[in-house]
């Protein structure tokens, strides 16, 4: 699902403005993106959170070159769902 298909469904569903429902999505994007980059996660009840994961440092390779190289310690998002979700997902898988 893209996020126009998202927009047009909720639209659809809330009869809310497409355009006021597409402003909407954007800006939680932007304020979920704008906490993670400061370091905050953000949960969602029910749904899931949206985490900073830290990546320790590591050694990796360059192919083409033959050669070593330390990739430093990085943050990086990640999104850890909430075990209704998981439950869910997973019923579904199984036909339950």
């Amino acid at each position: 699902m893209t996020k126009a298909e998202l927009v047009s469904i909720i639209a659809k569903r809330t009869g809310v403005e497409r355009q006021v429902v597409l402003t909407t999505v954007e800006a939680f994007m932007e304020e979920v993106k704008g906490a993670l980059g400061q370091g905050e996660n953000v949960h969602l009840r029910g749904f899931g959170s949206f985490v900073v994961k830290r990546r320790a440092q590591k050694t990796g390779r360059i192919l083409a070159r033959n050669t070593t190289i330390i990739i430093p310690a990085h943050d990086v998002p990640a999104f850890k769902p909430a075990d209704i979700f998981v439950d869910k997902v997973k019923n579904r898988a199984t036909g339950q």
